[in-house]
């Protein structure tokens, strides 16, 4: 049995479930991939706690449900910060859940760094570092030996990103094309059928759904931070949030939606990278699609990504997250690779 230490940053809707998950699958990890984990260090916005024989999974989501904060907790360590913790208990892979910021990228940007320069393989849920500092992430996990893997930031459990990394080992992209947002599109399918778009929002905000700062989602941006993770996975050279065009759903009004029910489309935030004249191009932006298309039949809490490749031609993926459990599974399945794997897993 390999024991692998871990620290999860981040105990919001996600971080809680993947602790939720660990403790309800721990006999699934221990039988059939030969691994326990160890969760030996947490962080939320009050601080760290450590515990170099493991917390017990079931006390410390209790604990969080309640409302409590870490440093209610005896093993919380006054003035710890993640550098320390890492360098107090034995830790293999940081998971990082903290909230999303796309304008600095922290506290994930140094928490990644940090984890990396102590040789800790990464798993992310938090898009920021990956929209603003991919290429340098890399870089630092090259000269560690470490892998890092993201397949939760995008998309929740949709494993496109795995796909295109693994099961596209001869394909080149040459288009990718979705729905990348859950809250946006069940927004729009709500006032489609005459709900408020106030309501519809606060509705994605109770079910966790909804980014902490709501206008990531409705602003495009949460999209385009998708969109920026997935071209740096399948594209040539690394890419912003700078090179994507972005427009959001705020000035959606329902004679819109009404109009294009009317041409026999619906309106959907539809992310887009294309090859045009040699040259990639990146946008975001409300888009009308036919009823009929694939795209076109992505309802409510669903996100939808097609994949046009050389070899493979046209692919089509499809998911259905109304809760964040599928995000949550996403970080226990990239953690599990790299401890199986390694780096491995991440070329």
């Amino acid at each position: 049995m390999k024991r692998v230490g871990l620290a999860l940053v981040g105990l919001g809707n996600v971080g809680r479930r993947v602790l939720a998950l660990l403790a309800e699958h721990e006999d699934k990890l221990n039988e059939k991939y030969g691994l326990a984990f160890s969760v030996r260090c947490v962080a939320d916005s009050s601080g760290v706690a450590v515990s170099e024989d493991g917390f017990d999974l079931a006390r410390l989501v209790a604990h969080k449900l309640a409302g409590s904060k870490l440093r209610e907790l005896p093993e919380f360590r006054e003035g710890l910060g993640v550098a320390g913790a890492l360098d107090s208990v034995p830790c293999d892979i940081l998971l990082e859940a903290s909230p999303v910021d796309l304008d600095t990228g922290e506290p994930g940007v140094s928490n990644c760094r940090t984890a990396l320069e102590h040789g800790l393989h990464l798993v992310l849920a938090n898009k920021g570092p990956l929209a603003l500092v991919h290429e340098e992430l890399d870089r630092l996990a090259t000269d560690a030996d470490a892998g890092i893997l993201y397949s939760a930031a995008f998309c929740g459990g949709l494993p496109v990103l795995n796909i295109i990394r693994r099961d596209m080992v001869c394909g080149e992209v040459s288009a990718l094309r979705g729905i990348f947002n859950g809250t946006t599109n069940f927004i729009l399918d709500e006032m489609l059928h005459g709900r408020a778009y106030a309501d519809a929002l606060l509705e994605a905000q109770d079910r966790g759904i909804a980014e902490a700062d709501p206008s990531l989602d409705v602003g495009g941006w949460d999209t385009a931070a998708k969109l920026v993770i997935a071209a740096n996975t399948f594209a040539d050279e690394k890419i912003t949030l700078a090179d994507v065009h972005v427009s959001g759903i705020e000035d959606v009004r329902a004679d819109r939606l009404e109009q294009c029910r009317r041409d026999g489309s619906v309106l959907k935030l539809v992310a887009t990278a294309e090859l045009v004249d040699a040259e990639w191009r990146f946008r975001v932006e409300p888009t009308p699609v036919p009823v009929e298309s694939f795209l076109g039949g992505c309802s409510g809490w669903e996100m939808a990504v097609e994949l046009e490749s050389d070899i493979y031609g046209k692919t089509f993926h499809k998911l259905w997250e109304r809760e964040p459990i599928p995000t949550a599974a996403s970080m226990v399945r990239d953690a599990v690779h790299l401890a199986t794997m390694g780096r491995q897993a991440s070329l």
